[in-house]
């Protein structure tokens, strides 16, 4: 009998991390987010042109303070970037002093992840510091993601998805939670793993993302459990 009941137990907490850990989009709607994303520009297009011009404003920061913190945002870790976003919107945002709130962006995370697969999987792109041949300002990032498709920018899915989120907990501090939350996509131009179009993309689709978050009953009550924690 005690056994019987261990196995219950065991069960469900499985159950509940499973779904702790879903997704808030299903497949289908994640489809329909990237329907509108647009391809990446061609190398004779002026769009690329521009690309080239940011990826060498990124290369001109990476000495700077600016250039330090890009490196640190190639974090995409939830502990990193709930603290970054703690910073912007004065609140300390964990698991232990916010539960619900860090709950909710736990999921937003999976979220995320899950749409940074499926996006990539549509038309693969070469990172630009392939493309040049040239080294980043992270090393030891480079073996692990030179197969990976550069279009979209999943940190940068990650990261105004979760602006978007925080600004609707904390309004009062949007402008600083949207600047963090740009800044955060920006880095990836900087230490060369994303041109700008990588990240432009991933700003549209993040916003998609929400809008059609807004439409999710588990979504809802998430945010509003987190809304009343905060008060």
């Amino acid at each position: 009998m005690k056994f019987y009941r261990f196995l219950l137990f065991v069960f469900g907490v499985v159950a509940a991390c499973q779904v702790q850990a879903a997704p808030f989009l299903t497949a289908q709607q994640m489809g329909d987010c990237l329907s509108m994303m647009p391809p990446p520009p061609a190398f004779e297009e002026a769009a690329f042109a521009y690309d080239q011009a940011q990826y060498e404003w990124g290369k001109s920061q990476r000495d700077s303070l600016r250039g330090k913190r890009a490196v640190e945002d190639a974090e995409t870790d939830l502990s990193y970037t709930s603290r970054i976003f703690s910073d912007a919107a004065g609140r300390t945002i964990s698991a232990e002093k916010t539960p619900k709130t860090y709950a909710l962006l736990y999921r937003l995370n999976e979220t995320t992840k899950a749409m940074s697969s499926i996006s990539k999987s549509i038309q693969f792109r070469d990172r630009p510091y392939v493309h040049f041949n040239e080294p980043t300002a992270v090393p030891e990032k480079e073996e692990s993601l030179r197969l990976s498709s550069s279009y979209p920018s999943g940190h940068t899915l990650l990261g105004w998805s979760m602006a978007l989120v925080l600004t609707e907990l904390f309004p009062q501090k949007s402008k600083e939670i949207l600047t963090c939350g740009y800044e955060y996509g920006q880095s990836r131009v900087i230490v060369g793993f994303h041109y700008q179009s990588d990240v432009d993309a991933a700003r549209m689709i993040s916003s998609a993302i929400v809008a059609l978050m807004h439409g999710e009953p588990d979504f809802i009550k998430m945010l509003n459990e987190a809304k009343e924690e905060l008060k």
